[in-house]
Parts: C-alpha cells; sequence; structure tokens
C-alpha cells in the first residue's frame, strides 16, 4: 500500500536498536532474530572488556561517581525489547 507506513511484524527476522546504556555509558545495539533470540553489541565490548576499555570505563566511573558495568544476560534492557516486539509478532 503506498503511504502506508506500517510494519507487518509477522515477516521480519531480525532487527535492531541503538540505545544509550547507563550501565556502561555508551551507545549499544539491540539484536533481536524472531526466533526469540536477543543480543547486544556492548556484551563483547564490556562484559569482558580489554585494557583500553577497562582504563575508558575506570575514568568515566570516576567522572560519574559510581562503577560501570555490563549486566550481560541479566540485563533487562534485552529482555524488555525482546519481549516487546515477540509481543508485537
Amino acid at each position: 500500500m503506498p503511504g502506508d507506513l506500517t510494519l507487518d511484524m509477522t515477516e521480519w527476522e531480525i532487527t535492531a536498536t541503538t540505545i544509550y546504556c547507563d550501565a556502561v555509558d555508551d551507545e549499544v545495539t539491540l539484536m533481536v532474530s524472531a526466533d526469540g533470540t536477543a543480543r547486544c553489541t556492548g556484551l563483547q565490548k564490556y562484559l569482558k572488556p580489554d585494557r583500553e576499555t577497562s582504563r575508558e570505563m575506570n575514568n568515566r566511573s570516576k567522572k560519574m561517581g559510581r562503577q560501570l558495568a555490563c549486566d550481560g544476560d541479566e540485563c533487562q534492557k534485552i529482555k524488555q525489547y525482546r519481549d516487546k516486539l515477540l509481543g508485537e509478532k
């Protein structure tokens, strides 16, 4: 339908959104597949950070006055995004 911007959620294979993650003080992308699997691009970078990323996180933690850490598989943002999408399917 021309001009109709609605999206039929039954036909998607994967979808993603970029959000600000306050747990790591950075933008991350959340991805959900139609089969219900979900992941976050920040997981690889922030769950087990390399030396440079650790140094950056420590500096930001000091500036913010709180510890920054990725919640990993317990991240509520990933779960909420997945559940929202699968509820629309």
